[in-house]
């Protein structure tokens, strides 16, 4: 068996996005969002071990053994940066590396409309950056950050669970806090972010209550928020954040994001004609008549508003996916399968072929 940076080398030399490895199964990497075999040997729980020894210090260990998983950001000279998390399955250890890029990416090189560039030029509000796993969150709030950075002289804190992407100081003097190294964890460090004058705050996964509600209470006491959210679009993404709370504390909630929310971009990365993958983004803008119905909790009018803002920059998911679609940049099928109505699309996919 190769070693693990071996292993991660060849990744990278494939253009890799994942690599997994599980007893039973040989190494599986992602390419272009496809899982495939890395190799035809199944690994072995001994293999497994070997290869994720040097990573697992007693701490770790200890955190296995407690039924934890484990996350942590490496960087191996020469090849990349990767985020690592290992658990344990039916009593083996499972390993999944996602490769970073050393450099964050252009914020012009990412096909994101000016109504999103714009948005950095902002002193105060949460952006709110959505998607499933493997949607270029990250990515996106990354090169958000590094925008902001470059521009403007500004204190950034973020906060992530690991580290991904490093940033150069500046413009802007750039700190960033790992979770379970640098701060106990995200509800203790978004507590004390204000005593750290900061202009900027990102907050890697809003994942709990309480980091909801820090954001929230942050971005409406003059501070840029930016935090990303593992939802599918606009009206879902502000569904999850007043549901996670009580629902004593809803309307104040209700009330509060509608004030300090200034946009939603929710992402997907579709499987394109080209062995690439392109970006489908919704963008809701806060608009005065988008606060009025977030307020009176009008959720279910908000796609209509939507639709009805592209002077303001918005867009609706299924029409960025039909533009693709129209481009030719992605097919009828994998139109179909990321769309958030797929009936809906597929009349219109159809009407468009005509």
């Amino acid at each position: 068996m190769s070693s693990i940076n071996d292993i991660l080398e060849k990744m990278v030399q494939q253009d890799a996005s994942d690599l997994h490895l599980t007893v039973g199964a040989p190494p599986r990497i992602r390419i272009n969002g496809k899982l495939i075999d890395f190799t035809n040997e199944k690994l072995l729980p001994t293999d497994i071990k070997n290869l994720l020894k040097d990573y697992i210090n007693k701490e770790r260990e200890d955190n296995l053994e407690n039924g934890q998983e484990i996350d942590f950001s490496i960087g191996i000279s020469g090849i990349s940066r990767f985020r690592v998390n290992i658990f344990k399955q039916r009593g083996n250890l499972v390993a999944t590396f996602r490769r970073l890029p050393y450099k964050v990416p252009d914020i012009n090189s990412l096909g994101l409309p000016d109504t999103v560039i714009n948005l950095t030029k902002a002193k105060k509000g949460l952006i709110l950056i959505t998607g499933g796993t493997g949607s270029g969150k990250s990515t996106t709030l990354a090169a958000l950050i590094q925008k902001i950075s470059n521009s403007y002289n500004n204190h950034i804190i973020t906060i992530e669970d690991p580290i991904e992407y490093l940033y150069n100081h500046s413009k802007s003097l750039v700190n960033q806090r790992e979770v379970g190294t640098d701060t106990k964890n995200y509800y203790t460090a978004l507590k004390s972010v204000l005593r750290q004058d900061p202009d900027v705050v990102a907050i890697g996964e809003l994942r709990d209550v309480e980091s909801m509600a820090a954001a929230i209470t942050i971005a409406e006491t003059g501070h840029l928020v930016l935090g990303t959210l593992h939802t599918n679009n606009a009206s879902g993404t502000i569904t999850r954040l007043v549901d996670a709370f009580p629902p004593e504390k809803q309307n104040i909630i209700r009330t509060n994001l509608s004030m300090s929310l200034l946009a939603i971009l929710s992402q997907q990365l579709i499987p394109n004609l080209h062995n690439s993958r392109s970006l489908a983004l919704e963008i809701l803008i806060n608009t005065p008549s988008i606060k009025a119905l977030i307020r009176e909790n009008n959720i279910h009018q908000l796609d209509n508003y939507i639709l009805s803002g592209s002077k303001d920059g918005m867009i609706k998911m299924d029409d960025s996916i039909l533009e693709l679609f129209k481009e030719n940049q992605i097919s009828k099928e994998e139109a179909l399968n990321y769309a958030i109505n797929p009936n809906e699309l597929e009349n219109r996919l159809n009407s468009s072929s005509i």
